[in-house]
């Protein structure tokens, strides 16, 4: 896929070849519920661009707070949170999300290679696979959503 959005505040990189065998495009009984949120626009939109155009399902959002109060439990195969947003982080959305889903999985972005072994030994800093570096490769953005989707 090639974007033609390329904001300063976005720095996504393009990959040669994103497309994922998790789902096609028309087979949309299987499709895996990706939610992402970003309190930045553009990054909300550029994510479900790309994971769409690879055949998930995708819902964006860059209100955690609108999120949190709207959220229902079994809506999502996997929620996609960017860690630093204004109001409530990636982190607290997702311990409350938790609290009403137990089941759904986990992805983090961050920009801090390091941030994930700052924040203790809870469950989700302890598999540095549940982090996403900013700035995102649209194929590492894709490989990680369906390695972590197959766990």
């Amino acid at each position: 896929m090639n974007l033609l959005l390329a904001p300063k505040s976005l720095q996504i990189r393009e990959a040669k070849n994103t497309r994922s065998t998790i789902a096609t495009k028309d087979n949309h009984r299987n499709k895996k519920r990706v939610l992402t949120v970003d309190d930045e626009p553009d990054t909300s939109l550029v994510l479900k661009l790309v994971l769409e155009d690879n055949g998930f399902e995708v819902s964006s959002s860059n209100d955690p707070t609108t999120v949190l109060k709207s959220f229902k439990a079994n809506s999502y195969d996997l929620l996609v949170l960017d860690i630093k947003m204004p109001e409530m982080d990636g982190i607290k959305l997702y311990q409350e999300i938790r609290k009403k889903d137990n089941e759904v999985k986990i992805c983090f972005l961050t920009a801090s290679n390091m941030y994930h072994e700052n924040l203790g030994n809870a469950e989700y800093c302890l598999n540095k696979n549940w982090f996403i570096q900013k700035p995102i490769e649209n194929e590492n953005l894709v490989n990680k959503v369906a390695k972590i989707l197959s766990l």
